[in-house]
């Protein structure tokens, strides 16, 4: 299987993670389980115009979309198709990068995947098109961060208080309260509520709550054998029924 990362240079490095690309990707399982992380992907299918997700409780239920999708910041989990995955690009946004480049409210979007095409229009078909028809990884990734600076927005309005409560609830992993960062940022707790969704796609109680969990499984991923009781009191559950449930 072939993997490849690429961080985009400036100014799209403020916006996003990186780009990232799967080739040759095989699953023992028909689904896979993606845990919530509160950003959004934009995804491309390489192979065929097609992705489908599924609901996590029922993997009968699943949607059907076109092969260029945004995945909007989940703060629960999803199913998706590994028979879909055997050559996909995306694009992974930095918390509150990705309203600027698709120009709408962040909030939206929240818990729910929806057809780049829906947006963009015909340009998502052309994008994906250009996509599929080159063949290195580097050539995809250049011709991206070109398409997206396209669409850069000039100037970049960013929420300063948005800003700075990202900062806090990830250095607090997610663990501060919503008005003690609304007193952090001078803003009442509702317009900090508006604003932080408008920009991020959750509230920041929500988003507050996937960074808890991301954080519980990144430390489970530092031992061998984990006390998962014990690390759920650590990062903050009431015990470890409240950490299994919270990412259904």
């Amino acid at each position: 299987m072939l993997f490849r990362a690429y961080t985009p240079r400036a100014p799209l490095c403020e916006l996003i993670e990186d780009f990232w690309l799967y080739e040759g990707y095989a699953s023992e399982h028909l689904h896979e389980r993606i845990l919530p992380s509160g950003t959004f992907e934009i995804v491309f299918n390489l192979r065929e115009d097609e992705l489908r997700i599924y609901d996590p409780s029922n993997h009968e239920r699943g949607r059907r979309f076109a092969g260029a999708l945004i995945s909007g910041p989940y703060a629960r989990s999803f199913m998706s198709d590994t028979a879909e995955e055997e050559a996909i690009l995306g694009i992974h946004f930095k918390p509150g990068g990705a309203f600027a480049i698709l120009g709408q409210p962040a909030g939206e979007f929240a818990n729910t995947h929806v057809d780049l095409g829906t947006i963009w229009g015909p340009t998502a078909t052309e994008l994906r098109d250009r996509l599929c028809g080159l063949s290195e990884p580097s050539a995809r990734f250049q011709f991206l961060e070109q398409a997206i600076i396209a669409r850069f927005p000039d100037p970049l309005i960013r929420h300063g208080a948005v800003r700075k409560v990202l900062a806090l609830l990830t250095r607090t992993h997610g663990q501060a309260r919503t008005r003690d960062l609304a007193r952090a940022v001078d803003l009442s707790q509702r317009r900090l509520i508006d604003a932080f969704t408008a920009q991020v796609g959750l509230t920041s109680k929500l988003f507050g709550r996937v960074q808890r969990f991301q954080h519980a499984i990144a430390r489970s991923r530092h031992s061998t054998k984990v006390d998962w009781a014990q690390l759920a009191v650590d990062c903050g559950y009431f015990d470890q029924s409240h950490l299994i449930v919270s990412v259904r």
